[in-house]
């Protein structure tokens, strides 16, 4: 991988060559010649090993960042308490992130800081994982299909397998990434439209453990198959390819994709902090048209998945089995071992305007959050309409989408030109509940289970 600092070595030369040059007509680079050039032009990103991680891999080496004038350099964390403290303290320029984080940040949950977004990476792309011991007891309750358990799967069933577990006096364990990661939010809702109560966070319980029937806790998403073979929970949701894997090594079976309890739900961001934003305006436009370009490549053919897939695989990377990462990358989805069945938007990048920082996904992210008390006290509407507009900046993601366009790189097709940043009502969730961003606090009146109005626990 060329190094940050020789490709900026180059910069140098080239924009020293440009001087000389004068009035000459010699044929430089034309990022080399541009006047608006980036006010940062080495960058530093970081990443957890997800495949999601992908956008920043493919600008990275397609050189798509190269093309801005952008001399980056990717980073693994370690898990994502780490990635946003080193954002926020400028170790990192910025990160992909939890679509939650910049949003929990925002509102003083665990982190205070101003973390912004004006780049959506990718839809769907997570699934709940079950221990081989809890999917064997599972299994004769459900409906087949063809030979094969039929999809989706409900949490009513698992329902059954936790009340004979509150019977024996053992506790019901699950594992998720962060709190205020999707996959928290996503396992809450599957939970609890199957009638289970996923717990609440209090001043005095930040595990959000307070009168739950499962009890959820933070596992970093490489170790979460280790962590389910050990014992130590009976089931988790992570991103790819850690569900996959599961499969992969017989440890686990997922039970259902996150595009079955919400199709087309967002899932992760890229972050940076306000300050940042507000100090490198140009540069923030430069590495969103880059990322825009990655995920329109990403979703252009099969064949491109599968390049992907080869980089993903590599060790500073992901480093998972190609095998693995494909499962779940190239249109499919593997549940019990050899039930692969077609998940065509598994995985989206671009389509359905994937990259485009809605406020209404901001918003169903806070609607959660107050859900579960992670936001304690009823707040208006409005409220959730300012917070989304402070934190999701889809203004800056149109400078970069309008720049693609004038330069031949994108057509205005590709993007929604004319939106008002929100999506329309949406449908599609596994309890059949209709979400409205623009009535926040009706959506959360809809729920049997969680908070809404002025309730606490």
């Amino acid at each position: 991988m060329t190094s940050a600092r020789s490709r900026l070595n180059r910069r140098r030369f080239l924009a020293n060559a440009t001087a000389l040059a004068g009035a000459s007509t010699i044929a430089l680079p034309g990022f080399a010649q541009k006047k608006d050039r980036p006010e940062k032009e080495v960058l530093k990103f970081g990443f957890i090993k997800l495949t999601d991680c992908v956008p920043l891999i493919i600008a990275y080496e397609k050189k798509y960042f190269d093309d801005e004038g952008l001399f980056v350099t990717l980073e693994a964390q370690a898990n994502w308490k780490v990635l946003l403290d080193r954002v926020i303290d400028g170790q990192l320029d910025g990160a992909h992130m939890l679509a939650g984080q910049p949003l929990g940040a925002s509102v003083g949950f665990g982190t205070k800081a101003d973390v912004i977004t004006a780049f959506s990476m990718d839809l769907n792309g997570n699934a709940i994982t079950v221990s081989n011991a809890v999917w064997k007891e599972m299994k004769p309750l459900l409906p087949m299909e063809d030979g094969r358990v039929k999809h989706p799967i409900k949490a009513d069933v698992l329902k059954k397998v936790v009340d004979k577990y509150k019977q024996q006096g053992k506790p019901f364990k699950m594992g998720m990434v962060f709190p205020v990661s999707t996959h928290n939010y996503e396992l809450r809702y599957w939970l609890a439209a199957g009638g289970l109560k996923p717990g609440y966070y209090t001043a005095g319980d930040i595990t959000g453990t307070s009168d739950a029937d499962v009890l959820l806790s933070v596992t970093p998403p490489p170790q979460m198959p280790a962590t389910l073979e050990a014992g130590t929970i009976n089931g988790y949701c992570v991103g790819e390819p850690w569900n996959q894997q599961a499969v992969f090594k017989g440890i686990g079976v997922p039970v259902i994709t996150d595009y079955e309890i919400w199709k087309n739900n967002p899932e992760k961001v890229f972050g940076v902090t306000r300050g940042w934003a507000e100090q490198n305006p140009k540069t923030h436009i430069a590495v969103v048209k880059a990322l825009i370009r990655a995920c329109m490549w990403l979703d252009a053919s099969m064949a491109n998945r599968v390049e992907a897939v080869k980089l993903l695989s590599k060790s500073n990377y992901v480093g998972a089995d190609e095998e693995v990462i494909g499962n779940s990358m190239t249109g499919t989805f593997e549940y019990e071992k050899g039930d692969k069945r077609p998940l065509p938007d598994f995985n989206v990048f671009f389509r359905y305007h994937a990259t485009y920082p809605f406020y209404s996904d901001a918003i169903w992210y806070l609607t959660q959050m107050r859900r579960w008390g992670q936001i304690t006290e009823n707040k208006p509407d409005s409220w959730y309409f300012e917070t989304a507009k402070k934190v999701y900046r889809p203004e800056i993601y149109m400078q970069a989408a309008k720049a693609l366009v004038a330069e031949g790189k994108a057509k205005e097709s590709d993007f929604p030109m004319k939106s008002d940043g929100y999506r329309g009502p949406q449908e599609g969730f596994i309890d059949g509940i209709v979400y409205d961003a623009k009535k926040p606090n009706d959506y959360l009146r809809k729920f049997k289970i969680g908070l809404k109005a002025d309730k606490s626990v």
